[in-house]
């Protein structure tokens, strides 16, 4: 089994412009993403606003100063047969229906 990360992209104002009924619903969403993926979901957690963020460079900066509209709001890690299976298990995080959020599938390079 490979493993790979599921990288949660979205707009941080539209996050922060939740209802508590709009975050129940997207919290739902990934129990249930949780209890399908199994044994398959290795990790995952919610990351700070990206303003926490540092970000190095030559020089340390505050923020992430990177060139994107989006912010990196979460992360899960998972075993997956194949990148087919990781992206059907991917499809399934409710990020996907809010329309303004994107899911990156990337393969973990295992060294050994």
């Amino acid at each position: 089994m490979a493993k790979y990360l599921l990288l949660i992209y979205g707009d941080e104002q539209r996050w922060d412009a939740e209802t508590a009924e709009e975050r129940a619903a997207k919290d739902a969403g990934h129990r249930a993403f949780a209890a399908a993926a199994g044994p398959a979901l290795l990790t995952g957690q919610e990351l700070e606003p990206s303003a926490t963020a540092t970000t190095l460079r030559p020089t340390p900066t505050d923020g992430p100063f990177l060139e994107t509209k989006e912010a990196l709001g979460g992360f899960y890690v998972i075993e997956a047969a194949d990148l087919d299976a990781a992206l059907a298990l991917a499809a399934l995080l409710p990020e996907l229906r809010s329309g303004h959020c994107g899911v990156e599938v990337r393969p973990i390079v295992e060294h050994g």
